[in-house]
């Protein structure tokens, strides 16, 4: 998660980070659900795109827990 580092400003409602395989980091309120190529927020909280980085094949080991 070095490329999370140079993040300025992160809502204080993101709870979760997760990198979908194409490289873009997102933040999520309730913890994310896997999909094929990614992960989504299936209609229960707010996501935000936070930075794109180069695609990631190993994106499944990104989602982590967020404390501010």
């Amino acid at each position: 998660m070095k490329e999370l580092q140079d993040l300025d400003h992160v809502p204080s409602w993101v709870n979760w980070l997760a990198q979908d395989a194409n490289g873009i980091w997102w933040g999520y309120e309730v913890e994310p659900q896997e999909y094929d190529h990614g992960w989504y927020e299936n209609e229960l909280g707010r996501r935000i795109r936070l930075l794109s980085a180069p695609a990631n094949p190993e994106w499944r080991m990104t989602l982590k827990k967020y404390n501010v």
